[in-house]
């Protein structure tokens, strides 16, 4: 019998003030977990965390970092793990870079995003892998992009680096594996957030197309002919976070209504 259950375990929710990673943090909650959200935005993670589904027995905590500075995020993270250590999910997710070639992508977007991604990523990991191992049990979950298996147009930056953290996390998940940590990345197709309205209205002033054509358009080229939302994605990362997964490690598994032509 398939056991999702996260009682008495805790997880590190990022950029959970909205989209995907607010859908995570309820669904984590859901399951019974307790949540840290993690955001930049102090009072908004006030405001959310107040709503997060929790039983006689959760308690749910927030982060403030901006992940433009990895190390005000290692501080504060350290922080917080001194005066709750127990750690036993970490869900990496932040915003993606601008749209953009890369061909005309400046050097310092390139470092912006090394650092904003895989570097805060690897802050993240190793501050929670050693509360993961004392527990026996481990469950890290990067959202990154269908781009690591086919680039996406006009994304240069998210695509080089998008592929960064998924080789990183790879070989992450070869070497935590023997301690029954796992590692997963999960690669969100277009899903119903600010940040996909964004991109349609930027495709939209390139073209000349209306954001209604273009949302046509993109829809035409999903098999199911629509866009996924923000809790069909954290279902899947519920899953990821179980019992039930455990013996998926270091792969990546799209959700994205089967857009992706390759395998």
């Amino acid at each position: 019998m398939m056991n999702l259950e996260l009682g008495g375990k805790t997880a590190i929710v990022c950029g959970s003030t909205q989209g995907m990673g607010l859908a995570i943090a309820e669904q984590l909650a859901t399951q019974g977990a307790h949540v840290v959200m993690v955001a930049r935005n102090a009072e908004k993670l006030d405001q959310v965390v107040q709503n997060l589904s929790a039983k006689q027995d959760q308690n749910h905590h927030t982060v403030s970092a901006d992940f433009s500075n990895p190390e005000e995020l290692k501080t504060a993270i350290e922080k917080h793990l001194i005066q709750y250590p127990q750690v036993h999910i970490l869900v990496n997710n932040t915003g993606g870079p601008a749209p953009g070639l890369a061909k005309n992508a400046a050097l310092i977007d390139y470092q912006a995003a090394f650092n904003q991604h895989l570097i805060c990523n690897q802050i993240l990991a190793q501050a929670a892998v050693p509360a993961m191992q004392a527990a026996g049990y481990g469950r890290i979950i990067n959202v990154i992009s269908t781009s690591v298996k086919q680039p996406l147009p006009n994304l240069g930056v998210s695509n080089t680096v998008r592929g960064a953290v998924a080789s990183w996390a790879k070989t992450l998940a070869n070497e935590l594996g023997p301690y029954n940590i796992t590692v997963n990345n999960v690669l969100p197709g277009a899903t119903e957030t600010g940040r996909l309205s964004a991109i349609f209205e930027n495709k939209a002033k390139k073209t000349g197309m209306s954001v209604q054509q273009v949302i046509e358009h993109e829809k035409s080229i999903i098999p199911m002919r629509r866009f996924g939302t923000p809790q069909e994605f954290a279902n899947v990362v519920g899953f990821l976070a179980s019992t039930a997964s455990a013996y998926i490690n270091g792969v990546n598994i799209p959700v994205d209504g089967g857009r992706t032509a390759c395998l």
